[in-house]
């Protein structure tokens, strides 16, 4: 039996130098990956040169009326012929060349069918945004099945396409990650496989920088899209409780903030938690309001130019 194959699919628009740091750590992997397949939303947008001279990178163009979270992604698994699909945002890079390795050796248990990696702050991250992520992604690894929901309610669900493996066979069956998707395409699939009896796994080892500087502005708006995304999934997030983790961050992110001496960040933090709970709970609500209220809210507003009135939505 030969070494199991594995592509990347990296949804893009308007790539950067950081996308090119991307592309040559993937070449750089200990474990051969077959296709690099980029689903590029603009033509207009994309820089020919980040790809010269890489043989297993192939881009397919869409337009932005295409673009879905999870149709897009779909798409490039639609592409692949591969045992296992990464995922990846064209913003996270890879922290080391076994990347690949570490994601793949975690499916060596069989209920396992999906894993995701760990995400360190890049240089420029805020200190506040950077005890988020290390309260997120934590050094130790861990498996997740529908057993742990009363410990960890929502979070067992947690998985990020930032930097995510999954079993393609049972992706393909499964039909890929549920659409329309404004956000949340991953942890839907993940709620999906806990729900079947199959487990989803963190790996601490399969490390990647990504991080951004939010306003608490954009802050409102990724969790306003958050909230929408859960309220599309009532199967699945209706009885689970967001906000006893979401303490349990505040709390970790303020003593850290004290333990450095950096108290007066708190405040700026607290307000950043603010907008994120104002936005999540108007999200979760979206059917109430007014439909220029939505795209007001929205990070993607022009999700509701092409799924405005879509029964799947209600």
């Amino acid at each position: 039996m030969g070494l199991a194959t594995v592509d990347v699919v990296i949804p893009a628009y308007r790539p950067d130098q950081t996308t090119a740091e991307l592309l040559q750590m993937l070449q750089k992997q200990t474990y051969p990956i077959s296709n690099i397949l980029i689903i590029n939303t603009g033509e207009e947008n994309w820089d020919e040169s980040l790809i010269r001279g890489m043989h297993n990178a192939e881009v397919f163009h869409i337009t932005k009326a295409e673009f879905d979270h999870a149709a897009a992604r779909n798409m490039g698994a639609g592409f692949s012929n591969a045992d296992y699909l990464v995922f990846m945002t064209q913003d996270a890079v890879p922290a080391d060349e076994n990347l690949i390795l570490h994601l793949l050796m975690h499916f060596e248990d069989p209920a396992v069918k999906a894993v995701y990696g760990r995400q360190l702050p890049r240089k420029d991250c805020r200190i506040p945004e950077g005890f988020v992520r290390s309260y997120n992604y934590p050094p130790e690894s861990h498996v997740r099945t529908l057993e742990d929901l009363p410990k960890y309610g929502i979070k067992s669900f947690f998985c990020s396409n930032v930097c995510a493996a999954y079993d393609a066979d049972l992706f393909r069956e499964l039909h890929g990650f549920s659409t329309p998707a404004i956000f949340n395409e991953d942890m839907v699939y993940a709620g999906q496989l806990l729900h079947r009896g199959y487990s989803v796994a963190y790996a601490a080892d399969a490390e990647v920088y990504h991080s951004h500087n939010y306003s608490a502005m954009q802050q409102f708006h990724r969790n306003f899209d958050n909230g929408v995304s859960q309220a599309m999934h009532p199967e699945l997030f209706d009885g689970l409780s967001a906000t006893g983790e979401g303490k349990k961050l505040v709390r970790y992110v303020t003593h850290h903030l004290h333990r450095i001496h950096r108290p007066y960040l708190i405040p700026g933090f607290y307000w950043q938690c603010l907008m994120r709970f104002l936005g999540f709970r108007l999200g979760k609500r979206y059917q109430t309001l007014p439909e220029g209220l939505i795209r007001r809210f929205s990070m993607n507003p022009s999700f509701w130019n092409y799924h405005a009135g879509d029964d799947s939505l209600t």
